[in-house]
């Protein structure tokens, strides 16, 4: 249970908490729109909360929620859950291994400028690598690790925030009569959707033990404590990480701030404001970065093992490292970080398309639980969703009208992310045509 919600906690407490604040402030400079949208995000993963650990406690096996829609809709479901799970959780290490670089570049100016950035974050997504490479012990006593001090230094954090920043908070409440215009109509429902958009994203790996299901020794009980734990771990540290920027810092200076956590922390601290927080978040994302590239190499072993990719991706070490998925995902990684630096400000439309492959995936996921009680009823289910079928119900009610407010709403990103999806059948057939090819030759070999 403590590596599953470790895994979670360690993936999804990371970059986006830096960020995602100052954007949301920017599209709802209203206290409580603002926090609003953070508890409707909250809500969210509550609600699939027990549906996730349901499907999780009767179907063990590592790969995340592929395993889930493959069972219960076929082959092509599962591809394209597992195939946009991979690459974006790939693109994510990769974004998180950039930011620390940039981190280490602040804190060290001989660290700093792009092409020692890139060579940082190479250096580190490949050095996890290795460090996985040994084996399962190596990579979950890193994640475990790194996960405590995370959330140590985080609660350290929050309280020196409250006990210390009287005077800023002071300051605030004096510059608070300043406000900034809420939109109304139109624009405010796009403004709730965008900011759902980023605080979903950044609350997303939640359901992080699912992707261990195989090397969890008890999954129908550790896996639903795990969920529930990692659920309101997360959302507890992000809401009161958002409280302490809302007692520090006026709307006014959150709004468009990229480096919220960092404003504060100089309110705070003074000079020690920013070399402390860049610190905790370098331990953050180093938690973060362990963690999805536990993630992709599951995914990737899965689908290989059912035959949606190659059969050598199938390879496990001594150690218990499927050690092609993970050279694979490595490679992947180390790929988005070099195409990264050919593009400039794209930081919110990956955050707009991942989140719109986050919520279908889900989407899926919460279908799949119906149609697996339906086809399935004697499976063994250790663990039943409290309230179903209205919990599952409502969770994938709301992720379908997310699904539809973004397409509605994002005219640029999520018709683009659609499109992906549409596309990915082509590529389903190729490497199932290639894995039944390359099975029937091993069959006829001697």
């Amino acid at each position: 249970m403590w590596f599953g919600m470790a895994a979670a906690i360690g993936n999804t407490i990371a970059a986006g908490i830096v960020r995602t604040p100052g954007d949301v402030a920017k599209l709802l400079p209203s206290v409580w729109m603002f926090l609003g949208v953070w508890v409707l995000g909250g809500l969210y993963a509550f609600s699939g909360a027990s549906s996730m650990a349901e499907l999780g406690a009767a179907i063990p096996r590592s790969g995340g929620q592929y395993n889930f829609s493959r069972r219960a809709l076929g082959d092509y479901a599962g591809f394209i859950v597992g195939w946009s799970d991979w690459l974006s959780t790939c693109g994510t290490a990769a974004a998180v291994g950039i930011v620390i670089a940039e981190y280490s570049g602040h804190l060290f100016p001989v660290l700093a400028g792009d092409t020692r950035v890139e060579i940082i974050s190479i250096a580190i997504i490949c050095g996890f690598g290795i460090l996985q490479w040994r084996g399962i012990k190596w990579g979950s006593g890193a994640q475990l690790f790194t996960a405590a001090m995370k959330t140590g230094a985080f609660f350290v954090l929050v309280l020196a925030c409250f006990l210390l920043g009287g005077p800023a908070h002071q300051a605030a409440v004096q510059s608070a009569s300043s406000s900034l215009p809420l939109p109304a109509g139109w624009p405010l429902a796009i403004a709730v959707m965008l900011g759902l958009q980023a605080v979903i994203y950044t609350i997303d790996g939640w359901d992080g033990v699912i992707y261990f299901g195989e090397e969890v020794r008890n999954p129908g009980r550790d896996v639903p404590r795990a969920i529930f734990g990692s659920v309101f771990s997360i959302m507890g540290i992000y809401l009161l990480l958002n409280l302490i920027a809302l007692y520090v810092l006026p709307m006014r200076e959150i709004a468009g701030n990229n480096f919220v956590l960092g404003a504060v922390a100089d309110r705070v601290f003074g000079t020690l404001g920013d070399p402390i927080i860049r610190s905790i978040m370098i331990i953050s994302m180093l938690s973060c970065l362990n963690a999805n590239q536990l993630f992709c190499s599951r995914t990737l072993y899965a689908m290989s093992c059912d035959g949606l990719f190659f059969r050598r991706a199938t390879r496990v070490n001594a150690g218990g490292t499927p050690t092609i998925s993970l050279l694979l995902s490595t490679i992947v990684g180390v790929l988005f970080v070099l195409v990264s630096f050919l593009s400039a400000n794209a930081f919110e439309r990956v955050i707009a398309m991942l989140s719109f492959f986050f919520v279908a995936n889900y989407t899926l996921s919460y279908f799949s639980l119906f149609a697996l009680r339906k086809r399935e009823p004697q499976m063994a289910r250790p663990y039943r969703a409290w309230g179903y079928p209205w919990s599952t119900g409502i969770a994938l009610a709301a992720s379908v009208l997310f699904l539809i407010g973004s397409i509605v709403t994002d005219q640029k990103n999520a018709p683009l992310a659609l499109g992906m999806l549409v596309l990915s059948y082509p590529v389903f057939r190729v490497l199932k045509w290639v894995t039944q090819r390359a099975d029937a030759m091993a069959g006829k070999s001697p």
